[in-house]
């Protein structure tokens, strides 16, 4: 069963290269493994969060939109499959924002078919600057270890990026108020 890990940590374009550089120099080709395939929910994609009942312009909150995810793999040990995936979102603060700091919910599923083996959860974190009132922003960057066998590799799972909707946001987004 895959095991979904946060790794914080960054690597430099150096240390890269480095890398990259030196698995040349042992003379054996490597190929990158079968990744498996990323999916965003395209219900879940879209955020807009009201203070109340009322849907007016003057109601919102806040509006978020997944701009994209970020993602790579690479071998890791036994043959397993080590993808790394990093959210990106834009944030816009709304007339009913109280305060310049906004937490956004989101999660990470993988899939086996229509399995769901493990789901996370993780929040992006935005502080609008005064007179500023649309940020970018990006979760931190996430490890996945997904077991390979010579039958069956990482490909054969699926990873679905979402935002954390309620049920009312899921409706708003369902009835097409931003398409």
């Amino acid at each position: 069963m895959p095991c979904l890990a946060v790794s914080l940590r960054r690597l430099s374009g150096a240390v890269l290269a480095a890398a990259l550089l030196a698995g040349c120099a042992s003379g054996e080709l490597q190929f990158a493994p079968a990744c498996p395939q990323l999916s965003l929910l395209a219900d879940g994609a879209d955020l807009t969060r009201f203070n109340g009942p009322g849907r007016d312009v003057t109601d919102r909150v806040m509006e978020v939109r997944i701009a994209g995810v970020d993602a790579a793999c690479r071998s890791g040990r036994n043959g397993d499959v080590l993808a790394t995936i990093t959210v990106r979102a834009n944030m816009a603060r709304g007339p009913a924002a109280q305060g310049r700091q906004a937490q956004v919910p989101y999660f990470v599923a993988v899939m086996d078919g229509e399995t769901i083996l493990d789901r996370q959860a993780f929040t992006l974190d935005g502080t609008f600057p005064p007179n500023v009132n649309a940020i970018r922003l990006a979760g931190g960057e996430l490890e996945l270890r997904f077991p390979g066998t010579a039958e069956r590799g990482g490909g054969r799972y699926r990873i679905i990026v979402s935002l954390q909707l309620t049920e009312q946001e899921l409706a708003y987004n369902r009835r097409g108020a931003l398409r």
